[in-house]
């Protein structure tokens, strides 16, 4: 089940992506509009837009999500193998659990170093910072 609700959610990603689909949803607005006077902007005309768009957007968020995750995760993986296969510090895998206060340390410590040449100070520094958090409880 788990797999072809990915394959699914990918598929409706990739589809919902193309300017085809904007061109078709922009077009069910144009004719919900047209169709307006017809049902004299009544209750019920607008029922009808305002339960379809909710009902699409409720079921695309947990599609996309889905899409994304899996997307996020595979990214995250190729930069491990990365990571694990070049001279980059091992310690980097596993960063993105780190909370946003210690990836924006480890953030501006690069970015002090790319004005820098120290390269032994900023393997320091890093595993220093790196350190700290595999020192707290439940780090990897």
């Amino acid at each position: 089940m788990a797999n072809s609700f990915s394959r699914f959610s990918t598929a409706v990603a990739e589809y919902s992506g193309r300017p085809a689909t904007f061109v078709i949803a922009v077009a069910t607005i144009a004719l919900w509009a047209i169709a307006g006077p017809f049902f004299g902007f009544s209750e019920t005309w607008q029922l009808v837009i305002n339960t379809g768009t909710t009902i699409v957007t409720f079921l695309m968020v947990f599609v996309l999500q889905n899409s994304q995750n899996r997307d996020g995760t595979a990214l995250q993986a190729k930069l491990d193998e990365l990571i694990l296969t070049s001279g980059a510090e091992n310690r980097f895998i596993g960063i993105e659990k780190l909370d946003d206060r210690e990836l924006k340390r480890l953030s501006e410590i690069l970015k002090e170093h790319a004005a820098s040449e120290d390269d032994h100070a900023l393997h320091r520094k890093i595993a220093d910072a790196a350190g700290r958090q595999s020192k707290r409880p439940g780090a990897r």
